[in-house]
C-alpha cells in the first residue's frame, strides 16, 4: 500500500525480462532513427543491446562516457584537417591501440560498438564510428566515407579532405592509397562521388548489412540475421526486399505460418511492379504453409 492507503505499483525490476528488454531496445532504436538528428553512437549501442542481452542501460551509458573520455585525450583545436588526423592517430591508434586484423571479420563482436570499445578491435566501419564519435566530441570537422568494401574517415571539406583508415590505426591515406584500397577490395576505380560524407543512418544500415552477412554465412545463427533484419526495417528508408529476407529466415527457422504471412505481404508489395515475381513469392508462401501438414 502507498502512504495514502492506495495500492501502489510493484517495484520495477532492475533487470526486466529478456522479451520486455528487447522490445524496449527496439522502440528506442526506432525513436532515435526517426529523430531530427539521429545520434550515431546511440544507434550503434542499441544495435549492441539487441545482440547482447547483458548490455544494460548502465552499460550503454558507460560506453558513451568512454567516448567522452577518449575525446578528452585530444589536444584543444590542434589545427587543420591534417593536424586533427594526426591527433586522432596518436590518441586512438597509438596510445589506445584501436585497429583491426583479418580475424576480426569472423567475430560478431567486431560489429558491436561496446565490444569494439572494450577490445580495441573491430571492423573498419565500427572503428570508424569510434574515430567519428571521439573527433566529433572534440569539435573536429569529421565525417564517415563509405568507400566500396572499406569504410574510412574524412577530415576537412569533401574534395580537399584528409582521409584516414582506422582499421590501420588511423593511417593517413594519399590519393593513390585510397585508389589502391578501392581497387583491392572492390575492384573498382575511385570516383569523386565515393568520397561524399555518409549520413548516420547510412552508416547504421551498412553495419546491419555486415551483421546480416555474418549470420548468413552461419545458418546456426539465424536469430542474429533475424534481429538485424528487424532493426533494418525500423530505419526510415530501407529496401522492400528486406521483408522477403525476413520471411525466408522465418521459414528456415521452422516458423512457417509467420514466414508465409510475410511472403504474402511481400508479394502484395511486388505485385505493382512485377506480377510474375509476386506469383512466385505466393507459391513460396503456399509451400511454407504446406510444411505445417
Amino acid at each position: 500500500m502507498t502512504p495514502h492507503g492506495r495500492p501502489g505499483r510493484p517495484p520495477r525490476s532492475p533487470h526486466p525480462p529478456a522479451r520486455e528488454r528487447a522490445a524496449e531496445v527496439r522502440r528506442l532504436f526506432a525513436e532515435e532513427a526517426r529523430s531530427e538528428r539521429p545520434d550515431l553512437a546511440a544507434l550503434c549501442l542499441l544495435v549492441g543491446a539487441t545482440a547482447d542481452g547483458a548490455l544494460t542501460d548502465a552499460g550503454i551509458d558507460a560506453a558513451q562516457l568512454e567516448l567522452d573520455r577518449l575525446a578528452g585525450e585530444l589536444p584543444f583545436r590542434p589545427g587543420g584537417p591534417g593536424a586533427w588526423a594526426g591527433a586522432l592517430h596518436r590518441a586512438l591508434g597509438v596510445r589506445e591501440g584501436f585497429r583491426g586484423a583479418p580475424a576480426d571479420y569472423r567475430r560478431l563482436e567486431s560489429s558491436l560498438l561496446h565490444e569494439v570499445l572494450r577490445r580495441r578491435r573491430g571492423l573498419p566501419i565500427l572503428l570508424s564510428v569510434v574515430w567519428l564519435e571521439v573527433a566529433r566530441r572534440a569539435g573536429a570537422p569529421v565525417y564517415g566515407v563509405a568507400l566500396p568494401g572499406h569504410f574510412v574517415v574524412g577530415f576537412g571539406p569533401p574534395g580537399d579532405q584528409v582521409l584516414v583508415d582506422p582499421f590501420d590505426g588511423g593511417r593517413v591515406l594519399s590519393g593513390d592509397d585510397a585508389q589502391a584500397l578501392v581497387a583491392g577490395v572492390a575492384g573498382a576505380r575511385l570516383e569523386p562521388s565515393m568520397l561524399a560524407p555518409a549520413e548516420p543512418l547510412e552508416v547504421v544500415a551498412r553495419i546491419l548489412n555486415n551483421v546480416r552477412a555474418w549470420a548468413a554465412a552461419r545458418p546456426e545463427h539465424s536469430d542474429v540475421g533475424l534481429w538485424a533484419v528487424d532493426l533494418g526495417l525500423l530505419l526510415p528508408s530501407h529496401p522492400a526486399r528486406l521483408r522477403y529476407e525476413r520471411a525466408q529466415l522465418l521459414v528456415g527457422r521452422g516458423e512457417f505460418t509467420d514466414g508465409a504471412r510475410e511472403l504474402e505481404a511481400y508479394a502484395e508489395v511486388v505485385t505493382a511492379v512485377d506480377e510474375a515475381a509476386a506469383e512466385r513469392v505466393r507459391g513460396e508462401a503456399r509451400l511454407a504453409r504446406a510444411m505445417l501438414n
